[in-house]
């Protein structure tokens, strides 16, 4: 991806989530230059995974298959365990109509899917099966907001505007906003979110290439300038 289309995507997904009403905490919009004047007061910020990340999957394709999400509170594991009493996690994500989150599931985390607001969410669920490498032929239940719902394997799942759905470990999904809906304004609550440890996508996922053809407006997260000393 190129740097400027990060900065623009980022950019819309700001002017999105105040059009949504969901409001995201201050240093949200912070520019690159803002973070390189805070201190040790953002430690947490900058050493469990929060802020801005956009990726397409390696696709080259963002609008086909592709994701913006702000993390905007999470722990840290530490050798597998909390390291703090902040044990979960909440993200905001911004939701085109066609736009493919592809297959993926975690080990560990159980994961609240919900849809604050936009369009239509559509869910596709199954259980992996025992190589880890393809979706089982078990029939899927879920619960929708309490309410137990049962689907076929690799079945799909519209979340409504105000609609949730909770994914338990090592069930698969795979979502993308519905196609001629507006936006999806689609929000993430779960135990502790470690990105790098803990997604594992059913068909692979390619890395994330940034081609820098300009300079970055915001980082992500994981992009924070170091601190000269740090105490996360």
């Amino acid at each position: 991806m190129k740097r400027s289309s990060i900065n623009r995507l980022i950019d819309e997904a700001i002017a999105f989530f105040d059009r949504s009403s969901f409001k995201l905490p201050p240093w949200a919009t912070w520019t690159a230059e803002q973070w390189l004047l805070a201190g040790e007061e953002t430690s947490e910020i900058r050493g469990h995974g929060m802020g801005w990340n956009v990726t397409d999957f390696g696709s080259g394709e963002f609008d086909k298959t592709g994701l913006i999400l702000f993390i905007m509170r999470n722990g840290r594991l530490l050798k597998g365990l909390p390291s703090t009493t902040k044990t979960y996690a909440e993200k905001a994500m911004m939701v085109k109509p066609g736009q493919v989150t592809p297959w993926h599931f975690h080990w560990m985390k159980t994961e609240d899917l919900i849809n604050r607001g936009g369009g239509r969410l559509e869910v596709e669920l199954g259980w992996v099966s025992g190589d880890e490498k393809s979706i089982a032929p078990e029939q899927v239940v879920v619960q929708v907001d309490g309410v137990t719902r049962k689907l076929p394997a690799g079945g799909k799942l519209i979340l409504e505007p105000g609609e949730s759905v909770t994914l338990p470990p090592r069930m698969c999904h795979q979502f993308c906003g519905h196609s001629g809906d507006q936006p999806v304004c689609v929000g993430e609550v779960s135990n502790l979110n470690d990105d790098n440890t803990d997604n594992c996508f059913l068909f692979g996922a390619g890395p994330r290439v940034i081609e820098e053809d300009t300079p970055p407006k915001y980082w992500l997260c994981g992009e924070y300038p170091a601190l000269k000393s740090a105490a996360v």
